[in-house]
């Protein structure tokens, strides 16, 4: 095995024994999961600049109508799907742009190294996976963004990839839909509001584990 072939093992595995992770890189880790979690969504004034979507923004409106969007309205088949696929490259360039200036100083060795003993066991990733969960919470698009580029850095194995995205795949975008689509259920709720969210989240990592037993035991010989 060459010292690369060795060094993509390492990494994929979460080896963490020769990590060295700056003081900067727990910081840009924290400051890029502050962003990517949705916690300051709802904040006023200049706290709510720490938040994914409101950096993202959003489209003007049309004059002549006031809501239309560059989409227009009642739009269908391929020119609507390739509009709307156009309206999806700013939060993916925005969310991976993020993701550079967090591993240029040291933020995803960082997560590597603190999550890596929490996502291993919990659904067999390694660590350096951490800041993409929990921007697939808030973003189903920019979530897929960044796992496809962990997986091009040989940041995941083949088998972890697939592990992530059945975990991203099942309620995508968990926290932007649930407080959005499902606010029109709050009033109905005879349980507290965290308790539905926690429920999908919980159920997220079952499927997760349900296809890493699958890899592990039904195609174990491929």
């Amino acid at each position: 095995m060459n010292e690369d072939d060795k060094e993509r093992k390492e990494r994929s595995l979460g080896i963490l024994e020769d990590i060295k992770v700056p003081l900067s890189g727990y910081i840009a880790l924290i400051c890029a999961i502050l962003i990517f979690s949705g916690i300051f969504a709802k904040q006023q004034g200049w706290l709510s600049v720490i938040d994914f979507n409101t950096l993202n923004g959003h489209y003007g409106a049309i004059a002549a109508t006031g809501k239309a969007t560059f989409r227009g309205s009642g739009g269908n088949g391929a020119r609507d799907g390739f509009l709307f696929a156009i309206s999806l490259v700013p939060a993916v360039m925005l969310a991976l742009g993020i993701v550079e200036v967090v591993d240029h100083l040291g933020g995803l060795r960082a997560g590597q190294k603190l999550l890596t003993p929490i996502l291993r066991p919990l659904m067999g990733i390694p660590g350096i996976a951490g800041l993409a969960l929990v921007t697939s919470l808030q973003s189903t698009d920019a979530g897929a963004g960044m796992t496809k580029m962990l997986r091009e850095e040989d940041f995941l194995t083949e088998d972890e990839k697939t592990i992530f995205c059945a975990f991203q795949f099942s309620a995508g975008g968990t926290i932007t839909n649930y407080l959005s689509s499902g606010a029109a259920l709050f009033g109905f709720m005879t349980v507290p509001i965290i308790v539905p969210l926690a429920l999908m989240f919980i159920l997220k990592i079952f499927g997760a584990n349900l296809m890493r037993m699958y890899l592990r035991h039904a195609v174990k010989e491929a």
